[in-house]
């Protein structure tokens, strides 16, 4: 599936693949739908009616992923309520080890995220794990989420890397597509980014269910 030997770079998603979807889908499908609809005195089916058809008309853009883009939309201090459940965000199995192994195998690890700033800093104090990266890229740093092109290029000026030589790990179809239009060579699909639901379909790209089948060989 990899051959370590050709991979000098590894670019990481965050959410989904390093960490479980189920914070962000808990956060996004039941606890602001209900803290909309109790600031507003709605019935929670209602509210989750209103907010998914909001959600679906901005998805993939980096307004989607913006705190300070749904705090004003919704009238609602989102960071503040993302640290009422932070206590379901977790890592996924065998992460810890696969990204120590990245270092012992002197493979370049890098963050690239599209989670909003004050996100992406909750889940580092809660997880720890930015020590083993490299660098942390943030999408909204760079103003293009992973879906563009833009946001490749504007990563390779900031974070040179020969796409030849590159591992892109992602949950997301429409992420990994955008890396193989770049022409990032080495695709792999996280397949349960959300450990209370089935795998999904990966598709066109191999897939892992943990990192424990991707070991980095030295």
């Amino acid at each position: 599936m990899i051959n370590w030997r050709e991979i000098d770079t590894v670019l990481l998603d965050m959410d989904g693949t390093l960490l479980d979807l189920h914070f962000d889908n808990h956060f996004w499908l039941e606890h602001v739908p209900r803290r909309y609809a109790e600031a507003r005195g709605m019935v929670l089916a209602e509210a989750k009616r209103e907010l998914l058809g909001r959600y679906n008309n901005i998805q993939g853009t980096l307004e989607w992923y913006c705190v300070d883009h749904w705090s004003r939309e919704l009238e609602l201090d989102i960071a503040l309520l993302k640290e009422e459940v932070s206590h379901l965000i977790a890592v996924h199995p065998h992460v810890i080890d696969f990204l120590e192994g990245l270092r012992e195998a002197g493979k370049r690890a890098v963050l690239v995220t599209n989670a909003h700033q004050k996100s992406l800093r909750l889940k580092m104090e809660k997880t720890r794990l930015q020590g083993y990266f490299n660098n942390i890229v943030c999408a909204h740093d760079l103003g293009h989420a992973k879906e563009e092109q833009a946001f490749w290029h504007r990563l390779q000026h900031l974070e040179p890397f020969d796409p030849e030589r590159t591992l892109f790990v992602d949950d997301s179809l429409s992420m990994l597509r955008s890396a193989r239009s770049y022409g990032i060579r080495w695709l792999l699909a996280a397949l349960r980014p959300d450990s209370k639901l089935p795998p999904h379909e990966t598709q066109e790209f191999p897939a892992v269910q943990d990192f424990s089948k991707v070991m980095p060989i030295r």
